[in-house]
């Protein structure tokens, strides 16, 4: 058997409008191992029956299964095109097509829009974060053949055609770099038209455009809201028609009172007006819109990552406050809203408030909240039962106040509604270990609460900002549990156009302080772009994305920002030490001075160690790029730095200046330390950790490196002691205190039941659950080949840990899912591997005394060659411990070896 199991472009199953053609992909499903391809036939119609090719590759004789892109000339926008493949292999088969995949060009770059935004507020409204209704009718003259609608909004929008809702998302058109581009959704509509009357209707609500945004207060990008919609149909008599928002389109007030992000929403059932989105309307009451001069060649399509509505979680438990409040705990931390069924009369109050924590007396915990009100009221319509979920605002919450109610308060009337950007979470790990499992769970739940459109800090308080350094940070970890290409792409793209004229990157994308006065702010004031770590995301995630994808697009899109902010801190360098205004260097790390959020380790060392870092690697990615002179250039001034840090934050005994973890950690995992003296650098790291009772004293910077320090330097043991602590501060501290997503704070809530801190204690923030990647590379042992990346060459390398029993762990490619498991007892290890096809993979196995069996997934072919290496002598022991290298072809491939040490 060989079939194509699925098609993807530009590693999506759906798309909803390119710019570009995509590359396609696809997983290849064989009853044989070590399957290769060979060839392959890519074709690409306008007509699903594929009798009108616009491209045929023909039988290729080639081995690429991913990053296919086809010239396609002429093509043409709004019109569906339809791929599929079939291959060859090197048994000599042949598959049969595939089934299709579909996508659509978007307007051309320079189309002249016809439609106009239009608003129903006015400028007198500017502090009114009300929403608005707005609709129009219009008559089509035949029978439609295919229809798509272009929609955007300034704030956000819930578009209707006849009486229903267009699409399944939320939150749209999401949040930009408004002044610079503005996404909008191309939407399939054939099916919601039809011959003679119908109507276009939207509500629309404040958002992230005119709403309350951080500390910088409301209407940050304009004080009225607007919406935009072009309708492009094509009937089946072959003519074609466009209707689109004009000064003809009527508007008035919706029963959305109040719509913020931050204080939630307050809905009066009672203003609702049936059929607003339905022909035949009175519009008795109605008004005319006016049109806004919003320059609309900003606008930009999205093709993927759209927010929706994800899961459902019932009340896990109802209970009453020692003050009297009735709560409800939904079980999980989330981002999301809270849903209900009510009936009562006409203007009877409902009123919830979301909150994350108890405070130690048992008690709703709002302080970590700051101004956030997170409060959503609902005044009755009084005709039956009612249900309603908020429209234009997200909570961070567990548990739901209940403040107000009519009634008799029952469980199954209330629902928590978890939201987030739409990524296949595809990577799973679990081990024997159920509190590290249960920390796996926290750190996916803190990458969908804030996978939110951006990547944000946290989604309860009065901030939910990208920052960019949070995002740098945990984007590989990110990148094994799901598929973040798309998403990193789309904020990616903001941060180019965010950066400066000299190629500094601001703390926040979207840049909300840029132009904004921060004199008030103690922090900001000093600076409001390019902060190491933070900055780097320029350089770091267009490589990480690389890294798991292997796709040089994202890498020459983003190249000419990474040289920027190279050469920024070139320019800003003082003798090849870099440090520049604001440095939140190793952030709320635990060895601060009392009272401070910056770490003890100095910014001139960790400034320089970003510097060298990202510099090392713009080199390699002038070189993948075949940017020749830049690639000597660059690699010339990484060397320099390098030798510079060597001079300057080493002592003449290998020793650093800074005595401190974080120091140690970034120099050893930046590969700063000359190798004569890494033995010792890792030793002293782990002596620092040993006088600190084997904990960690680390921030944002160091923490993320800890792990892959010691494990590179052959102190996994170490490492894994450190990750299994359960007493504070760890990773399972917050576990073993109930924590369902990953703290701001490793001791965001202290065993006392007290508080870190209101002013910055969020207890949903996934940048200490960086620590995933370390889990999936070392314990699962699935690792990036650098010379052959996206997974196309595999390393297998696990480290096996006694306590934690078994492993298994599993992440997608563009191959098809990467699965590992292993089990441990005494010291005989089981290791069952699965490699996609039309891949390789290296298989390395550690601290080996005895080779029982490498067993493929077909006795007839041999699947492996063996290479034995002696690497070291097992400790107290008189056996040769060696690292086996085996090399596995696709299939599944059962191991079975004994260690020297677990």
């Amino acid at each position: 058997m060989l079939r194509i199991k699925e098609v993807r472009m530009d590693y999506e199953k759906k798309l909803m409008a390119v710019t570009q053609i995509p590359q396609f992909s696809w997983v290849i499903e064989s009853d044989r191992p070590a399957t290769l391809q060979t060839g392959y036939q890519l074709q690409i119609s306008r007509a699903d029956d594929f009798g009108d090719l616009v491209y045929d590759s023909g039988q290729k004789t080639a081995e690429d299964s991913a990053h296919v892109i086809p010239t396609i000339s002429g093509y043409q926008p709004l019109v569906p095109y339809f791929a599929r493949v079939r291959i060859w292999d090197n048994y000599g088969r042949s598959s049969e097509w595939s089934g299709t995949a579909d996508f659509l060009f978007a307007l051309p770059e320079g189309y002249r829009w016809k439609a106009r935004f239009v608003s129903a507020e006015s400028a007198v409204q500017a502090e009114s974060s009300a929403g608005t209704y707005i609709r129009k009718e219009f008559t089509l003259k035949d029978k439609v053949n295919r229809a798509w609608a272009m929609v955007s909004a300034l704030g956000l929008y819930e578009f209707y055609l006849n009486g229903g809702k267009v699409g399944d998302a939320e939150l749209t058109p999401g949040w930009t770099a408004y002044e610079k581009q503005l996404l909008y959704q191309t939407w399939d509509v054939t099916d919601r038209l039809r011959p003679g009357k119908n109507a276009a209707a939207a509500v629309i609500g404040a958002g992230w455009y005119k709403g309350r945004i951080g500390e910088s207060g409301r209407c940050l990008y304009g004080e009225q809201t607007a919406f935009f919609m072009e309708l492009h149909i094509h009937y089946e008599n072959g003519t074609d028609e466009i209707w689109c928002t004009d000064e003809s389109w009527k508007g008035c007030p919706s029963p959305v009172r109040m719509a913020e992000l931050y204080d939630g929403e307050t809905y009066d059932a009672r203003l609702e007006i049936p059929g607003f989105n339905r022909p035949g309307l009175s519009e008795e009451g109605w008004n005319p819109v006016c049109e806004l001069d919003y320059p609309v060649p900003n606008l930009y399509p999205q093709k993927a990552a759209l927010v929706r509505k994800q899961e459902i979680f019932p009340v896990k438990k109802i209970f009453r406050t020692p003050d009297g409040i009735t709560c409800l705990d939904f079980g999980q931390n989330m981002a999301g809203i809270p849903g209900f069924r009510v009936q009562g009369k006409p203007g009877d109050l409902v009123e919830l408030q979301c909150f994350e924590e108890l405070d130690k007396e048992g008690n709703v915990y709002t302080d970590n909240l700051r101004s956030a009100r997170q409060t959503i009221r609902y005044f009755c319509r009084g005709e039956g039962p009612e249900e309603h979920e908020p429209l234009f605002t997200y909570q961070g919450f567990r548990y739901v106040a209940v403040l107000c109610w009519p009634g008799e308060i029952v469980p199954e009337q209330f629902r928590a509604v978890a939201m987030y950007s739409s990524i296949d979470y595809t990577g799973t790990f679990r081990c024997g270990n159920p509190l590290l499992n249960r920390l796996v769970q926290n750190i996916r739940w803190s990458m969908k609460s804030n996978f939110v459109d951006i990547p944000t800090d946290c989604p309860q308080r009065d901030e939910r900002l990208g920052w960019t350094g949070d995002a740098q940070i945990f984007c590989q970890t990110s990148a094994y549990l799901g598929n973040v290409y798309n998403f990193f792409e789309k904020w990616l793209r903001d941060l180019s156009l965010e950066q400066n004229e000299e190629g500094g990157v601001p703390h926040l994308i979207p840049d909300i302080l840029c132009g904004r006065d921060q004199s008030d702010d103690w922090l900001l004031s000093q600076g409001i772009h390019s902060a190491a770590a933070w900055a780097d995301a320029a350089v770091l995630i267009p490589w990480k994305l690389y890294l798991h994808y292997a796709d040089r697009r994202i890498l020459e899109r983003q190249y000419a920002g990474m040289k920027s902010w190279i050469d920024f801190m070139t320019a800003h360098a003082e003798n090849g030490i870099w440090n520049y205004q604001l440095q939140f260097g190793d952030w709320l790390a635990l060895d601060a001075k009392e009272g401070s959020y910056f770490g003890a380790t100095p910014n001139e060392l960790t400034c320089t160690a970003y510097y060298a870092y990202s510099t090392g690697i713009f080199a390699r990615v002038a070189d993948i790029l075949e940017y020749r002179e830049d690639a000597v250039k660059y690699q010339k001034l990484y060397e320099e730095i390098r030798s510079v840090f060597k001079t300057n934050f080493f002592g003449p005994d290998g020793m650093m200046t800074a005595d401190t973890q974080t120091a140690y950690a970034l120099a050893l995992c930046f590969d700063l330390v000359p190798d004569q003296w890494k033995t010792g650098a890792a030793d002293r790291l782990a002596g620092l950790l040993e006088q600190n009772n084997g904990h960690m004293t680390t921030g944002f910077m160091g923490t993320p490196c800890l792990c892959p320090a010691l494990s590179a330097q052959e102190k996994t043991k170490e490492a894994y002691r450190l990750l299994l602590r359960t007493d504070y501060p760890s990773w399972l501290y917050q576990v073993s205190q109930g924590a369902t997503t990953v703290w701001e704070h490793l001791d965001g809530k202290k065993p006392d039941g007290n508080m870190w801190s209101a002013d910055m204690n969020s207890f949903n923030h996934y940048a200490y659950g960086a620590v995933g990647e370390w889990l999936f590379e070392t314990a699962a042992g699935i690792r990036i080949c650098e010379e052959n990346p996206g997974f196309r060459r595999i390393l297998i390398c696990p480290e096996i840990c006694e306590e934690l029993g078994n492993v298994e762990a599993s992440c997608s490619s563009p191959y098809g899912d990467i699965e590992v498991r292993w089990e441990c007892e005494e010291d005989q290890v089981t290791l069952e591997v699965q490699i996609p096809h039309n891949t390789t993979a290296q298989i390395c196995l550690n601290n080996v005394t005895e080779l029982i069996e490498a067993k493929g997934c077909s006795r007839q072919k041999a699947n492996f060659r063996t290479k034995n290496e002696v690497i070291k002598e097992a400790g107290g022991s008189k056996e040769k411990a060696e690292r086996i290298d085996l090399e596995a072809g696709s299939g599944v491939h059962r191991i079975q070896y004994r260690v020297s040490q677990i």
